[in-house]
């Protein structure tokens, strides 16, 4: 039964190649792979998935102010979309922006490309902020009921206000005290494209750890032709093994270990962004990271970096 699993896992086989390669019939696989995803899930999750404690949530972030030179970071979120067969008379629900038909994996990754939070199973045509905006992360955070920790000086500016600690997003993700996004539009002055590409170049984490749960398990190169229940059962599974094999025997790209060399041949500006509308608290707290990074916490190669010299 684990053979079955980890090759349709590992290679994206269909029920039916499944059925003929090991000589049972439909049925019993299309039982099988959904009855063992749940159980992985529930043996696993509890160990690899939990809801992180704030001291869990200080180890992420001593980890990202080291590697990726962005302190107070808890965490990078991002959507992908997980192309599946359309599913019968589901109309445009699971239509997506790329022309396909999906469900959103939406997660939050700590520095380790580990996942500390998912939420899956949201239709293909929600956008991310949207579908973030409905989680149960976003209104836990909303509460403060995800032990975060309390707000804390940045390196190097201990004259300074405390300032909160916060996840990281692409430009569909709302701004808030607790998320930054980029600046919006192309032309930026010096210090604000700094910040974008200190953001993006920490956010990419998240991105990261999605093309490593998609090159372990192939499954995620092609649609999946299940049903979208049985293909929310296999993405859990998947992402819970992913945290297990990262935390067990940890091999991130060396690429990826250093956290102070330029990004040669690489500009990590982000795509264009629309209109962010944050609170004044949320711009303010935007505001303090900006002049940070082009402060006490600037890094040397930042300009080169973002074409600036």
């Amino acid at each position: 039964m684990c053979n079955r699993y980890h090759r349709f896992l590992a290679s994206g086989d269909s029920y039916h190649s499944l059925a003929y390669n090991y000589r049972v019939g439909v049925s019993t696989i299309s039982q099988i792979i959904p009855e063992t995803c749940s159980a992985i899930w529930e043996a696993l999750q509890p160990e690899y998935l939990p809801q992180p404690t704030e001291e869990k949530w200080r180890s992420i972030e001593g980890r990202f102010a080291q590697r990726w030179n962005f302190p107070n970071c808890c965490g990078c979120l991002d959507g992908k979309h997980v192309v599946i067969q359309a599913p019968s008379n589901s109309g445009s629900l699971y239509y997506n922006y790329k022309g396909s038909f999906s469900v959103v994996l939406l997660a939050l990754a700590d520095s380790n490309y580990c996942f500390t939070a998912v939420d899956i199973g949201a239709f293909g045509r929600s956008s991310d902020g949207g579908i973030f905006a409905n989680s149960t992360l976003a209104k836990a955070l909303d509460s403060n009921q995800l032990n975060f920790p309390a707000d804390k000086v940045l390196p190097g500016s201990e004259n300074e206000e405390p300032m909160p600690h916060v996840l990281l997003g692409d430009e569909a993700f709302p701004l808030k005290r607790y998320l930054m996004r980029p600046y919006p539009g192309k032309d930026l002055d010096d210090s604000r494209r700094i910040f974008n590409y200190r953001l993006c170049r920490a956010r990419r984490i998240v991105e990261n750890a999605f093309a490593i749960l998609t090159t372990r398990w192939r499954i995620f190169r092609r649609p999946i032709t299940i049903s979208p229940n049985n293909v929310n059962a296999v993405i859990k599974a998947a992402c819970v093994l992913h945290n297990y094999l990262q935390q067990e025997e940890i091999t991130p790209p060396t690429q990826h270990e250093c956290p102070s060399a330029p990004l040669h041949g690489e500009t990590l500006t982000p795509l264009t962004p629309r209109g962010s509308h944050g609170s004044k608290e949320a711009l303010e707290v935007r505001e303090n990271f900006r002049r940070y990074f082009n402060t006490q916490g600037a890094v040397e190669w930042q300009r080169k970096a973002c074409y600036l010299e």
